[in-house]
């Protein structure tokens, strides 16, 4: 099965639309956080909004996501057995208190000191111990809670972290597969490219981190492509043509999200569209502004790739991204139609295969409902 999983900041919870609800499979909380090896989060404030997701659809899983960018406190956590077992307890503590489905690990990165983060020498060893740690203490208040991590979507992340080891533990890895071009470059590109394009500087892109994963020992299923939901951005471009691979007075900073693209940039105000057919990704240029960003035509290539390469689904960074409000009702359409494509419904069966039906709900897209059948689941994340 494919899931569909959304990060969802805890100030949104309370704003996501009933129809986007049901579309998600598993929702990350975005953020808890570590202090002095415990894993903490108050969600007081959103008891009515996780309420109201679980009446609208009882099957969803809604996990708690501790770190982002520039979240500190893992490396100093797990380099001892005493911090390990505190942040297993506090994690255990935390889906009991909240009613939660389980822990989402995003520890950005292991053996980096990046945004002013620690990092320790033994992180390797430790990260793979530390989700040990946790899987264990989940375990022991319950069956059936889930552990999973964001991972970056480059060899710099399973160069720091034994991947074989780890998957062991975890349910699924969610490939950041974001910014993987911008922050540091001044020289333009996509920055969720699903190949590497031509005129690219870099091969960072979906395919060689889903390649790189499967490499490093972790199960196909158990990989999930990240799509993002917001544009990379560089000003003063340099040297006139289209802007792709070209140098640039900035590196690419955060650019519009999806909703202001659609509002004032995709084809207005000067930008005009443009469609890397090697990379498989959009972006926009009107001469020096160049925005690498993703729309429904690049993330549907991402589904399709998902499905072919027997992935675990598609998750996505984040939901207040989309002003529209249309991309997650896009993307469960997409992952239906793989899992269920045409044709007629028999009698009996259920309306889509590995995939959960809401009461009330529809059918897959393309297939007919026959009559008597009874119907019946920076880096990339910024801490709040």
């Amino acid at each position: 099965m494919m899931r569909l999983i959304g990060y969802v900041g805890a100030r949104d919870l309370s704003v996501i639309t009933e129809e986007d609800i049901r579309c998600l499979d598993v929702i990350n909380i975005a953020f808890g956080q570590v202090r002095d090896a415990c894993m903490v989060w108050d969600g007081q404030a959103c008891r009515p909004a996780l309420e109201r997701i679980r009446k609208i659809k009882p099957g969803i899983k809604i996990l708690l996501s501790a770190g982002g960018w520039g979240a500190d406190g893992f490396s100093q956590a797990a380099l001892t057995a005493q911090g390990r077992e505190s942040m297993a307890a506090s994690a255990a503590a935390l889906v009991t208190e909240y009613g939660l489905d389980g822990i989402d690990i995003d520890w950005e990165y292991p053996g980096m000191a990046l945004a002013g983060i620690g990092s320790h020498v033994k992180d390797k060893e430790n990260f793979t111990l530390l989700l040990q740690a946790v899987r264990e203490g989940l375990d022991a208040v319950g069956g059936g809670y889930m552990l999973t991590i964001a991972a970056g979507g480059d060899s710099y992340f399973t160069r720091q972290t034994n991947m074989k080891e780890a998957a062991v533990f975890l349910d699924y890895v969610q490939l950041m597969t974001y910014d993987l071009q911008g922050g540091f470059q001044k020289v333009t590109g996509h920055h969720a490219a699903l190949h590497p394009g031509n005129c690219s500087l870099f091969d960072a892109c979906v395919d060689k981190a889903v390649n790189v994963f499967l490499a490093a020992g972790v199960p196909a299923e158990k990989l999930v492509v990240g799509v993002p939901f917001y544009s990379r951005k560089w000003e003063g471009v340099k040297g006139g043509g289209p802007g792709l691979g070209q140098e640039a007075e900035t590196v690419g900073g955060y650019g519009p999200d999806y909703g202001s693209l659609t509002a004032d940039y995709i084809n207005k105000n000067g930008f005009i569209r443009y469609w890397d057919e090697e990379a498989s990704s959009p972006y926009l240029f009107d001469g020096s502004t160049f925005i690498s960003y993703e729309d429904e035509e690049s993330m549907a290539l991402k589904v399709s790739y998902a499905e072919e390469n027997g992935l675990g689904g598609i998750m996505y960074w984040e939901y207040r991204c989309d002003g529209t409000g249309t991309l997650t009702s896009f993307l469960r359409r997409e992952l239906d139609r793989r899992l269920c494509p045409g044709g007629k419904q028999e009698p009996g069966r259920r309306p889509c295969p590995g995939v959960e039906q809401e009461p009330g709900g529809g059918l897959c897209p393309g297939v007919v409902q026959e009559p008597e059948v009874n119907r019946g689941g920076e880096a990339a994340h910024e801490s709040d």
